[in-house]
């Protein structure tokens, strides 16, 4: 039996963007608060918690004083210092846990990890310098994609390699950052797995959707997604062998190609992910509620799909499409109130509802 954190026990989420917001309201409906902590003024999460700490991540008092003041932990971004995170889980569970954390905040790491588990990914190799560079390049080929090992998302700390000629460039682009090199992968379409797994151990995931990326960034996710009935239970299974041997606690997304020669996975997030956005209007119980029951120690519910889907990230310029959207039949909007558009900002997202199972 694992011990359920308590009606009216405050939960802390470290960061408070549209993840924290979302995180927040689910929490909400279970009958729980939230405390953020976020260094950013105003951030959206803001308008749903109960409360929240505005203050850097090296602030060691208002650190303390925001542990003191919730339960259990979570995150709904990987980089978080380490400094953060040891003083933080020095009076409270962190959950997921910290070796989660270490092999998403790593690139290099997460790779070996994943080939540990039996686990396909692309070919890799790391960089640290011109020479490492060429070594990488002379293993891998091109083309190839440099990629800085720590931090970068949305298609940030992200350089091509067409031809071996374009190595000095990318390295260039690293400034410095320690990198790592991955060969292409030829793949028909990417699809990911939102999973989770309780205190208990026990395991439950949705069904995998199909992403489609534009300028590094999600554009939509397609639910179901294009695959066979093993290929679909082949990710499903893939993405229970990483939550087990983290022993994880919470909801994962775990990217995937799909090749000729199998599933071959690109990368994992330790957090509740943008493309399982969709299980809000998808799912009875969607993949925050999903989280916020597993580190708190609540059953899991089952994740059954009862929509075909179509989730949309609302970027930049995208909110002048909003008004029509309102307007449309079986679409429903979230969006995460941020105040200024920018160009490749996530403003909010459009779940259409393609059909009822």
């Amino acid at each position: 039996m694992t011990e359920t954190l308590p009606q009216g026990a405050t939960i802390g989420i470290l960061g408070g963007g549209q993840l924290g917001r979302m995180l927040s309201a689910a929490a909400s409906r279970l009958g729980y608060r939230c405390h953020v902590y976020d260094p950013g003024a105003n951030p959206p999460a803001g308008d749903v918690c109960a409360q929240v700490t505005t203050a850097p991540w090296e602030d060691v008092a208002a650190l303390n004083a925001f542990a003191a003041s919730v339960d259990v932990i979570t995150f709904e971004f990987e980089n978080i210092p380490t400094a953060t995170l040891d003083l933080l889980e020095a009076t409270r569970p962190i959950r997921p846990n910290r070796r989660a954390l270490a092999v998403s905040q790593d690139r290099l790491t997460e790779k070996q990890f994943l080939r540990d588990l039996g686990l396909m990914t692309a070919p890799f190799a790391p960089v640290s310098d011109a020479e490492s560079m060429a070594a990488a390049v002379a293993q891998i080929g091109a083309p190839a994609i440099l990629k800085t090992r720590r931090m970068g998302y949305d298609g940030k700390g992200q350089a091509r390699i067409m031809a071996p000629a374009d190595a000095d460039a990318a390295l260039a682009e690293m400034a410095g950052a320690d990198a790592i090199l991955e060969g292409f992968v030829d793949f028909s379409h990417e699809v990911s797995v939102i999973a989770s797994r309780g205190l208990d151990g026990r395991v439950a995931a949705y069904d995998p959707g199909e992403n489609l990326h534009e300028g590094g960034i999600l554009r939509r996710t397609t639910v179901p997604a294009r695959l066979t009935g093993s290929q679909r239970a082949d990710a499903v299974l893939l993405a229970g062998r990483i939550l087990n041997a983290l022993d994880y606690v919470g909801v994962m997304g775990v990217e995937l190609f799909v090749t000729q020669q199998g599933l071959i996975v690109n990368e994992i997030a330790p957090r509740v992910h943008n493309s399982g956005h969709w299980t809000q209007n998808g799912c009875t119980v969607d993949q925050f509620e999903q989280h916020i029951r597993a580190i708190t120690g609540l059953p899991l519910g089952d994740g059954h799909r009862y929509a075909d889907v179509v989730m949309e990230n609302l970027i930049g310029d995208d909110m002048d499409r909003v008004p029509d959207l309102l307007t449309e039949r079986d679409v429903a909007l979230h969006l995460y109130g941020k105040p200024e558009r920018r160009a490749g900002r996530k403003m909010g997202h459009a779940n259409r509802i393609v059909s009822r199972g």
